[in-house]
């Protein structure tokens, strides 16, 4: 187990901002206890105990896996949580939005893993500097539950040409994978334990192999975007501020979820998640859907 980065007053250093932006990641950052993490775990486990077989419109793994801060008050929370933004400011700057927030399971002795990709690809946002994705492990990420590997410098690459696989046992949207060979050699395993939370960006290959392990590999991935980015490709798109003001306008800001599941959070994440497909599932005609 690495020793967490240290923070200065809860900011990132100038060197770690440095280091980020040369490696196209940053880990490991320590921004709760351990029994926190535990502790929304169980929270976590709660929600999918009482809401597996309530009716929902679509399959729990579904708002699991996009979009949770519309219709649960928990991923918001985490998404807003001042010790993150804190540290995300330092390399995206003080107006921040929650593009997504998404937990993503893997159940353990599974073969499910996540092709090597980069994370704008089909997303519609363009090759840009200002999303950061924040992955907060509320369960071990090892490699032997599949913890993610980079590609270090990557991220300095446009957007790369990706291979739709639809893959039974690929976790993303379209099974995508990068069409680059990359050696095992220069796959960077990203360890870290619960309450630790690792950043990379928006164009870093990268990918994890199954979980082995006896346990759940859990973690809660929360998209952070600037105000200035804009959606390229579908009619319209949606953001929540989390932090500064929103100038730009590029982005339908919507207030966080009061209850979890509401008739009203449930009819807006359906709009979002329709004005997203646009560019997520833009030239294919696989009857998957979004994260099926």
């Amino acid at each position: 187990m690495l020793p967490s980065l240290p923070l200065e007053n809860g900011h990132l250093s100038q060197n770690q901002k440095d280091q980020y932006w040369q490696d196209g990641y940053l880990f490991p950052l320590q921004v709760m206890a351990t029994e926190e993490a535990h502790a929304l775990r169980r929270e976590l486990e709660s929600i999918e105990h009482n809401w597996l077989n309530a009716g929902l419109p679509l399959p729990l793994n579904t708002y699991k896996r996009v979009n949770a801060q519309c219709v649960l008050p928990m991923a918001h929370r985490i998404g807003a949580d001042p010790r993150i933004l804190d540290i995300v400011q330092g390399l995206i700057g003080p107006d921040i939005l929650i593009y997504g927030v998404e937990f993503f399971i893997k159940e353990p002795h599974t073969k499910h893993r996540v092709g090597m990709h980069q994370d704008l690809t089909y997303w519609g946002l363009g090759a840009i500097d200002g999303l950061v994705t924040a992955w907060l492990a509320l369960s071990p990420a090892t490699s032997q539950s599949g913890c993610m590997d980079f590609v270090r410098g990557s991220h300095k690459n446009p957007i790369l040409p990706h291979e739709d696989t639809f893959s039974e046992d690929n976790l993303l949207s379209r099974g995508q994978e990068v069409r680059v060979n990359v050696p095992d050699t220069d796959k960077v395993p990203i360890e870290i334990h619960p309450g630790q939370m690792s950043l990379h960006h928006g164009l870093t290959i990268h990918g994890s192999g199954p979980n082995t392990s006896n346990d759940r590999r859990i973690a809660a991935v929360i998209r952070y975007v600037t105000p200035t980015v804009a959606q390229q490709v579908a009619d319209k798109d949606y953001a929540m501020l989390v932090r500064g003001a929103d100038r730009a306008g590029n982005f339908i800001n919507y207030a966080p979820p009061r209850t979890a599941f509401s008739s009203e959070s449930l009819a807006l994440y359906e709009e979002i998640r329709s004005a997203q497909a646009q560019a997520t599932m833009k030239g294919t005609e696989n009857a998957k859907g979004l994260y099926a």
